[in-house]
């Protein structure tokens, strides 16, 4: 007979779940991979120059974009699965939640190219069907995002002054993107009421962001002159601010494009004149903060700036000024636009494969899913 009792071990946290060790630290950071990959596809596809094979390579490179998303959207579901708990801390995190727009981003990216050359893969109706679903499942994924994660920061996360992050514009700049993507769809839609209504919501979301992100870029440039240059492992999110830039010139350009056929012809004009007369003086200033942005990132590798995931905030930023320049130079005819869009989209590429090579690495020696270090311990100064 035992002396002690028999006692039975406590049950793992949430058990009879299969635990996935691997997927505890994939964040939706990882959606960033998705968007970085379907720019390049679709912005080879808008470049106003056509170069012999280039639209053959951007259709595969949408098929690896495709999978990148079903790849990513599984292991982002079996991390809400088997780690819940860390999937609510990403939340209430506020380094990590506005990246949850980025879900959204991924989700139109993929539909939008799929459209511009994933056509040539599937067929015009399937990839119809595609960007359907992904541009609805994306624009109402975005709209939550732009509402839902300005209210956390608002309630629960509270930042402190000067602290602001060029990560903060990912939820709000979603919505520029449905705008960017949805005249892809206007002509797809019958004449008259359906058209019109596509036409102006796009204009519509193409306001929300375009007002949030001005609200935004004044905290963002003043924590940069008071509080000095961001950490080197953030200083590629830096590129993230060219993002509502690029894509609002994007978005102007080709709902002018479609105006047309879906408004009135005073109405379709004023669209063609406001693409240029807004999209010039703002891809200026992209331009501009493009030549900050990289003299900043050229300072960050002096001082030691190794491969973080933050890296691919190089690449879909980029690219949207890519689209931007393209949609300015069919719109004012200077080849000055159409050069811009082509070295545009050599950085681009140039990113997309240094990103996409340093993530395979880490993903097959294991450190990009490993859990992040835990904070530096204080020590005393002494003298």
């Amino acid at each position: 007979m035992a002396i002690f009792p028999q006692t039975r071990p406590a049950p793992p946290p949430y058990a009879g779940t299969v635990r996935r060790p691997g997927l505890r630290h994939f964040g939706p950071n990882w959606y960033a991979t998705v968007m970085g990959t379907a720019i390049v596809a679709s912005a080879g596809a808008a470049l106003p120059v056509r170069l012999p094979g280039l639209r053959a390579v951007c259709a595969a490179v949408w098929v690896l974009s495709a999978l990148l998303l079903a790849a990513v959207l599984a292991a982002r579901a079996g991390h809400w699965t088997a780690h819940r708990d860390q999937a609510r801390a990403h939340l209430l995190d506020p380094a990590v939640a506005p990246f949850y727009g980025c879900l959204s981003m991924a989700l139109l990216a993929v539909g939008g190219s799929g459209m511009a050359v994933g056509r040539d893969v599937i067929g015009h109706g399937p990839a119809l069907v595609l960007d359907v679903v992904l541009y609805s499942a994306g624009t109402l994924t975005g709209l939550v995002a732009a509402v839902a994660i300005p209210y956390l920061m608002v309630v629960r996360h509270r930042p402190e002054p000067g602290t602001a992050s060029p990560v903060w514009l990912l939820p709000v700049v979603a919505p520029m993107v449905s705008a960017a993507l949805g005249p892809l769809l206007v002509p797809e839609l019958p004449p008259g009421q359906w058209r019109e209504a596509l036409l102006l919501g796009c204009y519509a979301m193409f306001g929300l962001s375009l007002l949030a992100t001005l609200v935004m870029l004044p905290l963002i440039l003043g924590r940069l002159i008071h509080r000095g240059p961001l950490p080197l492992a953030l200083t590629p999110t830096l590129f993230l601010v060219l993002g509502p830039l690029g894509q609002s010139t994007t978005a102007v350009n080709a709902l002018a494009d479609v105006a047309p056929g879906a408004v009135r012809a005073p109405y379709a004009s004023a669209f063609g004149a406001f693409a240029v007369l807004y999209g010039v003086p703002v891809m200026g200033f992209a331009l501009l903060w493009l030549t900050l942005s990289a003299a900043l990132v050229v300072r960050a590798v002096r001082g030691g700036m190794t491969f973080a995931m933050t890296w691919w905030g190089f690449t879909f930023p980029a690219g949207t000024c890519v689209t931007g320049a393209a949609g300015l130079a069919r719109h004012t005819g200077l080849a000055a636009y159409t050069w811009l869009a082509v070295a545009l989209y050599v950085l681009l590429v140039a990113a997309w494969a240094v990103a996409g090579a340093r993530t395979l690495r880490g993903l097959l020696s294991g450190a990009l899913l490993a859990a992040p270090p835990g904070p530096v311990p204080a020590t005393a100064r002494t003298r």
